[in-house]
């Protein structure tokens, strides 16, 4: 059944107005019409399922009948902070982390980032990542919306979470010390998130991984290859997925 995200107040028995991209992406490339059954869901936990209706011209509407709360999210609540890499290796990356369960995303700027981003860049490359955020909840059936944080200076996001001593703060590293069976589940830590990160396509820079070091990060490797920046936190989400999530 096809699924759109709307920004809207919905619940059972309400006609609702489509956003006019909704509605062109429904009719004009779904070629859905008038009787098709939809769900549409606006992150706040549910999805709603209705009809069509209205189909003319580029506008339509949805008749909402029923309300839903299906279970899909990850018992595991996962905090990717992640080095900005490049156009679609990003989106890549947090298409994926979406569809793997991530609960939220930091993207940070590190030494070794290619892209950098003027301000006005960096609103604009933000509305778009939120943008792949909604289309993979679309697709995966989640009817939560992980954030998608404003752009962080490494060094400076690294200071603010220096003190949070109760959560488990995992660096990506070939070179780490530690697998996931090394760790015990993270109940065994805190109810805190796990808070997970990955470096842009150069790595880390020696300095960075130091201060990590400093702020309580403890090094994960992914088995003897090393992995690229689209590839590491995807690989680290599906084995914690298996080893403590709801893979197994």
């Amino acid at each position: 059944m096809p699924r759109f995200h709307c920004d809207l107040a919905l619940a059972p028995g309400h006609l609702v107005a489509l956003p006019d991209a909704v509605a062109r992406h429904a009719i004009g490339v779904l070629r859905l019409r008038a009787g098709a059954a939809v769900v549409l869901f606006n992150g706040d936990g549910a999805e709603y399922h209705g009809v069509l209706e209205n189909c003319g011209g580029k506008g339509a509407t949805v008749r909402l009948d029923s309300r839903h709360e299906p279970a899909r999210e990850s018992p595991l609540q996962v905090h990717l902070a992640q080095g900005i890499s490049t156009g679609e290796r990003m989106d890549y990356t947090l298409q994926k982390a979406v569809e793997l369960g991530v609960s939220a995303i930091q993207p940070l700027t590190m030494r070794r980032t290619v892209v950098r981003l003027s301000a006005d860049k960096a609103i604009r490359r933000r509305t778009h990542w939120h943008g792949v955020v909604n289309s993979a909840c679309e697709q995966c059936g989640r009817n939560v919306l992980p954030p998608v944080a404003e752009i962080r200076e490494f060094v400076d996001w690294q200071r603010g979470i220096a003190h949070e001593t109760e959560t488990l703060k995992l660096l990506l590293d070939p070179e780490g010390e530690l697998g996931l069976r090394d760790l015990p589940p993270p109940t065994s830590f805190s109810t805190s998130p796990i808070l997970l990160l990955a470096g842009p396509e150069g790595g880390f820079d020696p300095a960075e991984r130091k201060l990590a070091r400093a702020a309580g990060f403890l090094g994960l490797r992914l088995g003897p290859r090393v992995l690229r920046t689209e590839t590491a936190a995807l690989a680290a989400l599906a084995a914690m997925q298996a080893v403590w999530g709801d893979f197994r």
